[in-house]
């Protein structure tokens, strides 16, 4: 039950949210809210739910037809995301959005391999076919950095094709990771404990050189080569960041996420730049969980001094970036129990008592959507320090508190919030065992 001092913090919350009705003008306020914002970064707080899928194509949809987006970034690796962003451009040898997205192979597939994301990578590639012939179509990018072998191979295949001799001075720096047989994990343990055995200097000396060739590489006039220069660069600096990555998993976890996060953070500053080179500036929307674009300076996490991407687009863009955040109270959820199991259909428990979850659901509203910059008594009364919930890839109910909450200040952490009351899990492309890849530094929650 509901104790007396939530239940009037709800009812101011509740006179000041906009409900969301399911029609078409739900998300007008939003749009007025993001004005003439560059980036808008949509979260989730759960890695598997249907509506925060959902929602936020619908956002994105409007962002693009009325405010000139024209990409979409996600916490996903580069080398896969790069794939879908030439289907739904028109290019590459994919002819559906299922093919377009079978990249995703590792585990957690159905972050990326769901239903939702086939319809929103469906509508990206008819929106761009119906563009007249001089207008720049939407892209669709991946920012995280996984990709270790992957982008070392999309490395040897550009210069393969641009610059054999290049290509074969590259094969020699990155030959220094066969002896893993490209497991990353085994890398990073060796590395981290002899530095003899570290490839740091070839894979920076691999992206000074890729660099250092721009002018020579770019004499082919049109957009395509730029592009396709574009992606070997930034597959070259994901090389680099993931060996700094992977070696800092058995030193000090805390750096490791903030070293993914810090490049997550580059990737999305240099394709802007790359995007701004193509005529007006830049518009992108980002999908990410929360603990990646909620302002880390607001949660218990920030105070022990990790950072993340919400924080660094903030001190880097300040008001031309919209952080908005997605909470429920219960409902189901698809994720796994343990790192490479297969997805289940679980139920999410009620919220703890004095979370933000709690109180949303105290207001009585179904779904709604609330501006955290306003400067009234809802947005003051919800300045104090209360707990959040994170679901990543695996939900542990039996151990909600501990592996699942932590403190917030949700005001300071985003600029307007989105509550779904009751929500529904993701439905997966796929039902047989992924491939398990790389347990990243986020085991157990995976976030």
């Amino acid at each position: 039950m509901p104790n007396d001092t939530n239940t009037t913090i709800a009812d101011t919350v509740r006179q000041a949210a906009h409900p969301l009705r399911g029609d078409a003008s739900d998300y007008d306020p939003l749009m007025d809210w993001v004005g003439n914002a560059r980036l808008v970064l949509l979260g989730e707080a759960t890695h598997g739910t249907h509506e925060f899928y959902a929602q936020r194509a619908e956002i994105t949809q409007r962002l693009i037809q009325e405010k000139g987006f024209t990409a979409v970034a996600v916490e996903a690796d580069f080398p896969d995301g790069y794939r879908v962003n030439r289907f739904v451009r028109g290019m590459g040898e994919d002819s559906t959005p299922e093919e377009a997205l079978r990249g995703f192979q590792k585990f957690p597939t159905w972050m990326w391999r769901n239903t939702d994301v086939v319809h929103f990578v469906g509508w990206l590639r008819q929106y761009n076919e119906a563009l007249v012939a001089d207008r720049l179509k939407v892209g669709f990018y991946g920012l995280d950095l996984y990709s270790l072998y992957a982008s070392m191979g999309e490395v040897l295949k550009y210069l393969d094709q641009v610059d054999p001799e290049a290509a074969q001075r590259a094969r020699d720096r990155y030959a220094c990771f066969e002896q893993f047989e490209q497991d990353s994990q085994e890398y990073g343990f060796a590395a981290s404990f002899d530095l003899e055995a570290s490839c740091r200097d070839e894979t920076v000396n691999q992206l000074r050189d890729l660099q250092q060739q721009t002018a020579n590489y770019l004499q082919s006039d049109g957009q395509m080569a730029a592009d396709e220069f574009f992606y070997a660069e930034q597959n070259a600096r994901l090389v680099k960041n993931a060996e700094e990555y992977y070696r800092s998993m058995f030193q000090d976890r805390s750096d490791s996420w903030k070293l993914r996060d810090r490049h997550m953070a580059e990737t999305l500053e240099q394709l802007m730049a790359h995007l701004d080179r193509q005529g007006n500036p830049s518009k992108i929307v980002v999908w990410e969980h929360n603990s990646h674009l909620g302002d880390a300076r607001a949660t218990d996490l920030g105070q022990v001094g990790e950072w993340n991407v919400g924080q660094l687009v903030r001190e880097r863009y300040g008001n031309e970036a919209i952080l908005v955040g997605f909470t429920t109270y219960t409902g189901t959820v698809t994720a796994a129990s343990t790192w490479g199991d297969l997805p289940q259909l679980k139920l999410v428990n009620p919220a703890l008592p004095d979370s933000y979850e709690a109180l949303f659901h105290d207001t009585g509203l179904p779904r709604f959507l609330l501006n955290l910059r306003d400067q009234n008594q809802a947005v003051t009364e919800l300045s104090q320090i209360r707990l959040e919930r994170a679901i990543g890839v695996i939900y542990r109910p039996e151990t909600e508190r501990s592996s699942h909450y932590f403190y917030a200040r949700l005001p300071d952490q985003f600029d307007a919030v989105i509550h779904i009351d009751k929500t529904q899990a993701v439905q997966p492309l796929d039902l047989a065992p992924p491939e398990t890849g790389d347990v990243p530094e986020t085991f157990p929650s995976a976030l």
